[in-house]
């Protein structure tokens, strides 16, 4: 019988240079390949996407390149692609081109993310959970619980020196990779009771606020060959007066919202644009009290990213309140009710609190990447409470979603962003 599980455990070799010299109108790059030695074995990273491809990893280690007013980053500032034997308090086992690129994706969430103790868990290259708390274990768990069930397997970026009781909370659950800017005494050995868990140190977390207005070039491979070349995405949006009153005119006549959001929502919306920086579009997110509540991602259709988030965010309250009240995840619970294990009771208590506060939405804003072409998205958003809105704007039918927004009792809020937030 063929060992399917074996296929996860493999060490693919790779063909890759040991550097790699790109030059750009006459301007440079230069990479070096990164490997690691783990139990006695000198190798780059496991495999790639899936088990059966190539893959390196490379850090810029000199030139640099400046295209009119834009310069991208210069060597010397490393964070993942710098990683070395001495960075991973226990490997695991080598890392993967995904365990990477999460790390990545979390990183750059997390870079606008540094006034307060914040948790981001990521997964498949997008957020499970985003939170900032009071401390670093209330931030773990608020980001956690957001979405319990697709953080399992995840990887989880925090922000601030990873201290005991935040570590054992982490613990308990099964993660792959956790990078903090340091480790408090004893840390690590609670974490490596997890003997597959990746435990990564990156001191440069500690700075990641200076990577806020850093650019790289962006590399799309296309499928004969060619390559797509881009600045990196980044954002403009500081502060809350970088948000413009949503307003627009249509067929001669001016449409103006009515309401402005509060301190609360600007908050909140200003929380929901820097995660929407790292989330792949279409997307939207809901956040309360600066964390998820839900996040849609990776939709064709905006109204379907929102119906895609309010079932997500349904479903996972439910779940969260569950494993809360009975230890267990929601789905175990409707199994042991059929089999009678359990009273329904049980789940029509977990069902009547979930739909009583509309899965978490209701009191929440509503982040969107891209603008909304019709006002069926804002409409099922506003159905479950969202409060107010940050959009790009630049619609046609901007005057829908503002009318929309003043037809509700009470008013919601909304403000445009003035830039798209795709990502692909």
């Amino acid at each position: 019988m063929k060992d399917f599980k074996g296929i996860y455990k493999q060490l693919v070799g790779d063909c890759f240079p040991s550097t790699i010299k790109i030059s750009i109108g006459g301007q440079t790059f230069i990479y070096q390949k990164r490997s690691w030695e783990v139990d006695g074995e000198k190798k780059g990273l496991r495999y790639g996407e899936n088990p059966h491809q190539m893959s390196a990893l490379y850090e810029l280690i000199n030139g640099n390149i400046i295209l009119g007013d834009c310069h991208f980053i210069s060597p010397g500032q490393g964070l993942v692609s710098a990683l070395t034997e001495k960075d991973f308090h226990q490997f695991g086992k080598h890392p993967s081109q995904i365990n990477l690129t999460d790390l990545d994706r979390g990183l750059q969430i997390l870079r606008y993310l540094m006034d307060k103790p914040a948790v981001v868990i990521i997964k498949h290259n997008n957020p499970c959970g985003v939170a900032y708390g009071n401390s670093l274990t209330e931030a773990f768990h608020r980001a956690y619980f957001a979405d319990r069930i697709a953080a399992f397997g995840g990887c989880v970026v925090v922000n601030r020196s990873l201290d005991r009781e935040t570590a054992e909370e982490i613990s308990q659950y099964y993660v792959e990779l956790i990078a903090a800017p340091d480790y408090a005494s004893g840390v690590v050995d609670i974490l490596k009771q997890r003997k597959n868990l990746r435990i990564v140190e990156i001191k440069r977390i500690e700075r990641l606020a200076d990577y806020v207005n850093k650019t790289w070039l962006d590399f799309k491979s296309l499928m004969d060959g060619g390559l797509i070349l881009q600045q990196s995405p980044y954002t403009r949006i500081k502060s809350k007066k970088d948000f413009y009153p949503a307003e627009t005119e249509y067929k001669g006549k001016t449409y103006r919202i009515k309401r402005v959001p509060t301190e609360k929502e600007f908050k909140d919306l200003l929380f929901g644009w820097y995660i929407e920086q790292g989330v792949t579009s279409n997307s939207v997110i809901f956040v309360k009290d600066e964390a998820t509540v839900a996040i849609g991602t990776g939709e064709q259709d905006r109204v379907g990213v929102v119906e895609i988030a309010i079932f997500k965010a349904y479903t996972k309250y439910a779940d969260s309140l569950c494993f809360k009240k009975h230890n267990i995840p929601y789905k175990q619970l409707e199994k042991e009710i059929a089999e009678g294990k359990r009273p329904l009771s049980q789940k029509e208590e977990i069902d009547f609190l979930t739909k009583d506060a509309y899965g978490g939405i209701k009191g929440a804003v509503m982040v969107s990447d891209g603008f909304f072409p019709f006002r069926d998205g804002v409409d099922v958003a506003i159905k479950e409470g969202i409060t107010a809105i940050a959009q790009p704007g630049g619609s046609i039918r901007d005057f829908e979603s503002i009318v929309a927004c003043n037809e509700a009792k009470p008013p919601v809020a909304m403000v445009y962003t003035g830039e798209r937030a795709f990502r692909h």
